[in-house]
């Protein structure tokens, strides 16, 4: 049965608030992370022993600032980088301040997210654009991403379901969305039909960002018929 609390939230639109917020925090940090973690993890691919440049210091200091990233937990990353988003946005509170806090957190798995796919381009492929006398840049932008692009779409999908879930931890620096809703109308106030509803809502988005990711793999996979 449905609290008071929730048919207020409801009425003052802001469980229909939360959800955009939700979705606007996640897709626009998603853009930012990729801006960053794409060219990064094409670098680290590249400059790989294995890669088509090989550049072993490269990536090296490359590799450790990714590794040492993914490696801190996101709420203490958080708290770490509230400087770093106060100099960037000029507030260390707030949506704009959780938007850093995402891109920060997001990019380096982003960036391993890409390498792995590029990892999987067939090398024959690669060799055979060598052979023709294609650049490092035209085997990168004509033969290792357009290969790449199925299980690219299939990353970006599993990155985003990522960073909807750090999302969630917003409302521990003023952000808003449905982990507010959850954290202070929810748990604090002891109303559990909140808590779900904002679980359920969130379900229902990571289904559609991975169903629509499937899709679109499916569409641009050339080995499917």
């Amino acid at each position: 049965m449905l609290s008071e609390m929730f048919f207020k939230l409801w009425d003052k639109g802001l469980i229909q608030l939360g959800v955009w917020e939700t979705v606007y925090m996640t897709f626009i940090s998603s853009f930012f992370a990729y801006l960053i973690g794409l060219p990064l993890g094409v670098i680290l691919h590249v400059t790989d022993k294995n890669g088509i440049h090989p550049m072993p210091k490269l990536n090296k200091v490359l590799g450790f600032i990714v590794n040492f990233f993914r490696s801190i937990p996101f709420i203490i990353l958080m708290v770490a980088m509230l400087p770093v988003a106060k100099f960037i946005v000029g507030t260390s509170l707030g949506n704009k301040a959780v938007i850093v806090m995402l891109v920060i957190a997001a990019a380096p798995y982003v960036a391993r997210m890409v390498e792995g796919s590029l990892k999987e381009v067939d090398a024959g492929v690669i060799e055979a654009a060598q052979s023709m006398g294609a650049t490092n840049f035209e085997i990168i932008a004509k033969v290792l991403i357009p290969e790449a692009k199925p299980s690219l779409i299939n990353g970006a999908a599993i990155s985003i379901v990522t960073i909807l879930g750090y999302s969630a931890m917003a409302a521990t620096i003023g952000g808003t969305g449905l982990g507010q809703i959850a954290i202070i109308y929810g748990h604090q106030r002891s109303n559990g039909d909140i808590t779900w509803i904002c679980v359920f809502l969130t379900v229902i988005i990571v289904q559609i960002i991975q169903e629509l990711g499937r899709y679109i793999a499916v569409k641009t996979d050339k080995r499917i018929k």
